[in-house]
Order: C-alpha cells, then sequence, then structure tokens
C-alpha cells in the first residue's frame, strides 16, 4: 500500500466532556479512502489533542539547548569501548571520525542520555533506538518482492514517540550537510521526514487494524512514484543501487566471501583485520555456540523455517566488522552449505547489548536481549527475515546473540549521490514508513491527535533538528580534539 507526504486531514470539532476528556462526536479524515472515523477511534483523538494542549504543547519539541551538567560525549563512548574487543575500537573511532554524519551512526548513546529529560508526550510505541536515514532499507520479503521498511533493531525498546522522531530529523538536517546542502534545504529534508509521518499517523488512525499490519512499502511501488516526482539523475541512480540489491544473496555472495575445497566444503575467504576466519583452535566458544547451542535458536524460528534451516550443514565462520556503531562487538558470518554446489546459505551471527534507551525508558521485558531485538524487529517491520532467531552463550554467562541472514537483497539508497530533491523524497518515506512501524505497536489514533493537523509539531522538531545537528558538530569535533590529545586511539582507512 503506498503512503505519500502531504497535507493531515482535517478533523470535525468534537464536543469536550465536563471533564476535559473526550467526546463521542466522529471526525472525518480525508484521503485513504476518506473514512468516518469511529466514535471510538475520535475519542482517542481526543485524548491525543488533549496532551499537546494540556501537558506537553507540541511547540516544546523544539528545545535543545545543552545542560550544564551534560555528559562528556568522548567519555560515553569510551564507556562504551571499554567492553568491546580491544583490537577493533579503534576501526570504530576511525570510522565514527570520518565525517559528522558518521559519528552521529555511532552516537545513539550520546543522543538517548541527551533525550532523556527532554519534554515527552508519554505517547510510547516499540521504537529503533536508531532511527537514522541509513538504518531504513530494502530486503527481500518471504515472498520474494522487494520492500523497504527499517532494518536495524538493535536498540529497539518501547519508548516516547518523538524520540525516533527526533534522531531521523536530526540526521536528516546532518546528512543533508554532509552533502553541502544549504542551511534551508536541511530544514526542507527534516521538516519532510516528520511532516510525513504525521499524515501518515492520520491515515493510520482511519485504517483497520488489519489493514495496518498488512501495510507495507513495495519497490515496485516506490519506482513508480520515484519515476513521477524524482530528477532524473536521483532515480537513475537509486535504480541502480536497487539492482545492486537484487544481486545480494546468498548464492551472489558464494564467490565473494568463500572459496571451494578438495573435499568439496567451503571456507571463507580472509581480510584481516575486517574479516578472520575462526577455527577451531583459535576460537573454541564460537565453534561450541554452533555446535551445541544450535538448536536453542532453531526453536526460536517458526516450526515450518526450522525444518528448512536443519537441512543445511555448517561450512566456516568468521569474525567479519560490520557498520559504524557495531564495531567493537562480536559479529560473524556463518556460512552453511544444502545438497547443492549452488545451495549456500549466510547468516549472521551477531553479539546483542542492552539498548542505549534502557537507562532512561526501562529495561526491557525479556531478558535475553537476543529475544528483545527479535521481538521488537517483529513487531515494527510487516515482512521480516525468515532466519531471524536468537541464542545464548554456551557458557550460560556470555553475551546474547541473534541470528538473521547476511544477504538477502539487503540494499540502501547512497544518499550522497542523490539531489537534494532526491534526498527530500526519500526522508519524507523514512517517516512515512517510521509511521508504519510505530503504529503496529502504540495507539496510531492518540498519536495522530497528539502531532495535530497542522505543522506545529514539524516545524518544532525541524528546530530541534537543526540544534542537535550543531551538537553533533561540537561533538565530532570534541572527539577529533580528543584523538589529539590522546584520549583515543584511532585507525582511519578501515
Amino acid at each position: 500500500m503506498r503512503r505519500m507526504s502531504g497535507d493531515a486531514p482535517e478533523t470535525k470539532k468534537r464536543k469536550k466532556s465536563k471533564k476535559g476528556g473526550p467526546g463521542a462526536d466522529a471526525g472525518r479524515v480525508d484521503g485513504a479512502g476518506s473514512t468516518e472515523l469511529p466514535p471510538l477511534t475520535a475519542e482517542r483523538v481526543d485524548w491525543g489533542d488533549a496532551i499537546a494542549r494540556e501537558q506537553v504543547d507540541r511547540s516544546a519539541h523544539a528545545e535543545w539547548t545543552a545542560p550544564p551538567a551534560r555528559q562528556d560525549p568522548v567519555a560515553i563512548l569510551k564507556a562504551e569501548s571499554a567492553t568491546r574487543i580491544a583490537s577493533l575500537v579503534p576501526i570504530r573511532h576511525g570510522r565514527m571520525l570520518e565525517t559528522p554524519f558518521t559519528f552521529f551512526r555511532g552516537a545513539a548513546a550520546i543522543m538517548a542520555a541527551d533525550l532523556a529529560p527532554l519534554p515527552t508526550s508519554r505517547l510510547y510505541a516499540q521504537s529503533s533506538g536508531d532511527a537514522h536515514l541509513l538504518n531504513f532499507g530494502v530486503f527481500a520479503a518471504p515472498d520474494r518482492r522487494l520492500v523497504f521498511d527499517l532494518n536495524d533493531f538493535d536498540q529497539t525498546l518501547p519508548a516516547p514517540i518523538e524520540w525516533d522522531l527526533k534522531r531521523l530529523a536530526a540526521s536528516c538536517v546532518i546528512a543533508a550537510r554532509d552533502v553541502d546542502a544549504s542551511e534551508d534545504e536541511a530544514r526542507t529534508v527534516a521538516h519532510a521526514a516528520i511532516e510525513a509521518y504525521r499524515v501518515s499517523m492520520w491515515r493510520y488512525a482511519s485504517m483497520r487494524h488489519l489493514d495496518v499490519f498488512y501495510d507495507r512499502v513495495e519497490i515496485d511501488d516506490e519506482l513508480s512514484l520515484l519515476s513521477s516526482r524524482a530528477d532524473k539523475k536521483t532515480a537513475s541512480r537509486v535504480r541502480k543501487d536497487l539492482a545492486k540489491a537484487e544481486g545480494r544473496t546468498s548464492l551472489g555472495s558464494l564467490e565473494q566471501f568463500a572459496e571451494r575445497q578438495p573435499d568439496g566444503s567451503f571456507l571463507l575467504h580472509e581480510s584481516p583485520p575486517l574479516v578472520e576466519r575462526l577455527d577451531a583452535e583459535l576460537s573454541p566458544e564460537i565453534r561450541s555456540l554452533i555446535a551445541d547451542d544450535f538448536d536453542h535458536y532453531t526453536r526460536t524460528l517458526d516450526p515450518e523455517k526450522a525444518t528448512v534451516m536443519h537441512r543445511y550443514r555448517f561450512q566456516d565462520a568468521a569474525r567479519k566488522v560490520v557498520g559504524v556503531g557495531s564495531v567493537g562487538i562480536e559479529a560473524y558470518i556463518l556460512l552453511f552449505a544444502g545438497d547443492r554446489d549452488d545451495d549456500p546459505l549466510f547468516l549472521q551471527l551477531k553479539e546483542v547489548r542492552e539498548s542505549v534507551l534502557a537507562p532512561y525508558a526501562g529495561p526491557s521485558i525479556y531478558e535475553h536481549q537476543g529475544e528483545r531485538v527479535v521481538r521488537g524487529q517483529k513487531l515494527m517491520q510487516t515482512s521480516g527475515d525468515a532466519f531471524l532467531g536468537w541464542l545464548k552463550h554456551p557458557t550460560g554467562d556470555g553475551p546474547d546473540y541473534y541470528m538473521r541472514q547476511l544477504r538477502d537483497k539487503k540494499g540502501s539508497i547512497k544518499i550522497e549521490r542523490i539531489t537534494q530533491d532526491g534526498l527530500t523524497l526519500y526522508a519524507a518515506e523514512c517517516g512515512a514508513v517510521l509511521a508504519r512501524a510505530h503504529a503496529r505497536s502504540g495507539d496510531s489514533a492518540q498519536m495522530a491527535g497528539y502531532l495535530g493537523t497542522g505543522s506545529e509539531f514539524a516545524d518544532a522538531v525541524t528546530e530541534f533538528a537543526v540544534a542537535y545537528a550543531d551538537q553533533n558538530q561540537a561533538d565530532h569535533e570534541a572527539f577529533l580534539q580528543a584523538e589529539a590529545d590522546g584520549r583515543i586511539e584511532v585507525q582511519r582507512g578501515l
């Protein structure tokens, strides 16, 4: 189903009870079938509006000034690094220092600490915890059609909806600045993302719960939209990025990542320090995890998917450095083979820790952090990875892990290669997808009522985003100074 940015639907005025609670008159939502809001939905819309009027005004979300007692951002990142693989931490620092945007990608813990004291709507939904522009992308749904959705959930946790929105909006401004957009253009990109979220949330408030549950963004629809609205340069580059995603499959990865041995088995290629094979002598714990606890993982899958998984034989494993924020935590490529030479399966085994939101939003209801990630991802995505599951370290006191496919037509839009108009369209689509993700677990009617029918909320969050982009710039410069002062070790170019 398509979602478009534009003006939010107007609602009829609803009478309030003497106590200030919601009235019973239904409002009308234009668009999405011009559906009449049922009375119960209209009541929830009123409650959301009451929060804005009586508790936390929408304009309050514009606020950002670093408090005098703000935590030292370098100290936060050093504390994170203290429990990571020591030899990889300098690589993480090097990747973060490339640009203000790469710094922002690795600084989710800093922003979580900054968001926590700010005024909050107290409207909770399952949140990404790290909803920046590059944590959206394409992948294959189980029916093999390409879809566009959120694709990173390491920090997922129920939290106030504006935390995700402010991280998304700030990433829009920072990304726009990184491609030399003007300040007005950067504001336009951020505003488009938040307005698309608001408009989409009104749409979801008017829809049946099952329709919200099944709603998804298919790439064929996106390409049609792109052809009609984007400039030729952006449309051409996006098509190329999506064509690359089509080839990113386990079979397509076999030649790139592995080599067939004389005995018919496969071994993964090495490229130290980014990809290092794990033999039984050097990595007995991971080998034990795969050998002894794999049944635990398959029990977290749906039975029919576990049946498929049991048909594959383990071949090899390698530690692979991935991303920016994840560098330094354990992440592994696992190669499995079916009965044919052209039937490989690549999985990623990834360590997962407590969400950066947990100190402020509260701990997860799931003791196992891998289960937290899997449950959160399934709540937020319409179409998920068929082999997404979790497993425990074999010693019982080691880290938690989750498992997913390494490549299943996964890809992302290279935002540095598209025009400012293209970036604005992309940001709006990310905002719309985030609205769908929140509507699946939160109360879409209350959220729509809080967001309102005008642009006040988007205006406020855009102001916050500009101010926080300045803060991120200052933090990036502080991190560069920490390198110069010898407070952190940095390895660049990897």
